[in-house]
C-alpha cells in the first residue's frame, strides 16, 4: 500500500500599523474568483498553513462558505484558532453606496462571514451603481452600467459609524486615486487606513505609493503576482 505524507508548514508573517493602531498582516490569502466548493477548502488550507489575514468581499459570491470555515477555526471547543489571531477585511459593493445601506451591508458581510467584527471594512470602488433591485449592477440601454452621485463623504460618515458601534475596527478604500483620497482626506474624521490597489512589478504605483506614505495610508496590493 502506498502511503501520503502531509507536511505541515507554518509562517511568521511580518504586520504593519495601520493608523486605527491595528496591526495588519503584510501577506494575505484573496478569495477573488475562488469556486464554490474550493474556497472553503482554500481557506482551511490557508488558516492551517500559517495565514493570518484573509480578504474577502461580498461580491466574491463566496462569504457564506468561507464563513463555515471561519465558524469551525474559531470554536471555542473544537477549533484551533482564536478569532484575534486572524485579521479578516471585507469590501463594501457598488450598490450599497447609499449612507442608508451601509450598516445594513456589514451586518450582512458578519452574518455570512460568521463574525462578530471586521477587521477592515473597505469602499471597494471610488463610484457608486445604481440599484432598484438585488442586482449587482445595471445596465443602460447602450449596455453602460448605471451609476449614482452619492457623495463621498455621505458614505463614508457611515463607514465611521460602523467603527464607533464596534462593527469595525479599521476602514478604508479600494483602487481610489491621489484625486480621490485628497477628496476624501479634507472631508473625513476618521482618515483611511488602508487603500488596496493593483500594483507588481508592470504597475508599480509608484507615485500613489508615496501619496499614501506621506499621509500614512497602507498602501495594500492585489494581483502581486
Amino acid at each position: 500500500d502506498q502511503q501520503t505524507n502531509t507536511v505541515a508548514f507554518t509562517m511568521s508573517i511580518p504586520t504593519a500599523t495601520l493608523s486605527s493602531g491595528y496591526k495588519i498582516p503584510l501577506f494575505g490569502l484573496g478569495t477573488w474568483l475562488s469556486k464554490p466548493l474550493e474556497v472553503g477548502r482554500a481557506v482551511q488550507h490557508a488558516l492551517e498553513s500559517g495565514y493570518t489575514h484573509i480578504d474577502c468581499a461580498k461580491i466574491y459570491k463566496n462569504e457564506s462558505e468561507i464563513g463555515e470555515v471561519f465558524a469551525k477555526a474559531f470554536d471555542a471547543a473544537e477549533g484551533t484558532l482564536k478569532r484575534e489571531d486572524i485579521f479578516v477585511t471585507s469590501k463594501l459593493w457598488n450598490t450599497e453606496r447609499g449612507p442608508e445601506k451601509v450598516r445594513a451591508a456589514c451586518v450582512g458581510t458578519l452574518k455570512d462571514l460568521q463574525l462578530e467584527y471586521l477587521d477592515l471594512y473597505l469602499i471597494h470602488w471610488p463610484f457608486a451603481f445604481h440599484s432598484e433591485t438585488n442586482e449587482d449592477w445595471m445596465f443602460d440601454e447602450d449596455g453602460k452600467v448605471i451609476t449614482d452621485e452619492i457623495p463621498l463623504e455621505d458614505t463614508w460618515a457611515a463607514m465611521e459609524k460602523l467603527v464607533e458601534e464596534g462593527l469595525v475596527r479599521s476602514i478604508g478604500v479600494s483602487n481610489f486615486t491621489i484625486p480621490q483620497l485628497e477628496n476624501l482626506l479634507s472631508k473625513c474624521t476618521i482618515p483611511p487606513a488602508v487603500n488596496q490597489v493593483e500594483s507588481h512589478p508592470y504597475l508599480r504605483q509608484e507615485e500613489l505609493l508615496k501619496f499614501c506614505t506621506e499621509k500614512n495610508i497602507h498602501l495594500t496590493a492585489y494581483s502581486p503576482i
